[in-house]
């Protein structure tokens, strides 16, 4: 049996230690965040989503859960209240929006992550009104659901749906280096906003990477 086809769903504390790891991983990240959002933003990126994960881990240790609906409404309700702005309403809705109409579930599965996050990609795109080229977080996460969606059809594990959504995502993050951007302070830039890539791109990127990572030492 290779790695990837040990693991095909996760428990709700799983979910919960994925989610605080992916939490943890985004932290890390705020100096490389704030670096990125500083080329063409407002350099405040990486502050928020500490700010808002951090909020997270908080509410996510308070107590045990049932359903990982639960675990990612917690998660989404969080960044939206902790983080304010636009930025913590798009991170909040990429955890809220997915969970919102799904019925309970006490396990997480590739079918089912892609489906939370196919309709999370549905509610962004409906809040913030961007699309996949506008520099945006979109462009990690459209790509990155797609992965999903396909591996749920071709019965992948986790594992390997996962790694689809990472690459995905990191290829996503560097296409959206040829963008003018059309929404935030990047808008102002112009076409001088070519060549930086989108710091919200890539925090997905690194939310996928790490959930990634976590499965991957769950296999071993």
């Amino acid at each position: 049996m290779t790695i990837e086809e040990k693991v095909s769903t996760l428990n709700t504390a799983q979910v919960k230690d994925m989610l605080l790891y992916v939490g943890e991983k985004v932290r890390e990240n705020k100096p490389f965040l704030t670096e990125v959002d500083s080329a063409i933003g407002d350099g405040d990126h990486g502050i928020g989503m500490s700010v808002g994960f951090t909020k997270a881990e908080e509410n996510l240790n308070q107590k045990e859960f049932n359903t990982i609906n639960d675990i990612f409404k917690t998660t989404g309700m969080s960044m939206v209240q902790s983080m304010g702005g636009a930025s913590g309403v798009i991170f909040g809705t990429m955890f809220l929006g997915g969970v919102k109409t799904l019925e309970p579930k006490e396990h997480l599965d590739v079918e089912t992550l892609a489906e939370v996050f196919e309709k999370s990609l549905v509610a962004i795109k409906e809040r913030g009104k961007a699309s996949l080229g506008d520099k945006t977080m979109i462009d990690a996460l459209e790509p990155a659901v797609n992965g999903l969606k396909e591996s749920a059809t071709s019965y992948s594990s986790l594992l390997e749906a996962l790694k689809k959504a990472e690459t995905n995502a990191a290829t996503g993050v560097e296409n959206s280096k040829d963008y003018v951007a059309k929404f935030g302070r990047a808008k102002s830039l112009g076409e001088r906003a070519i060549g930086h890539q989108d710091a919200g791109a890539t925090s997905v990127w690194i939310i996928f990477k790490s959930m990634r990572e976590w499965v991957e030492e769950v296999n071993k």
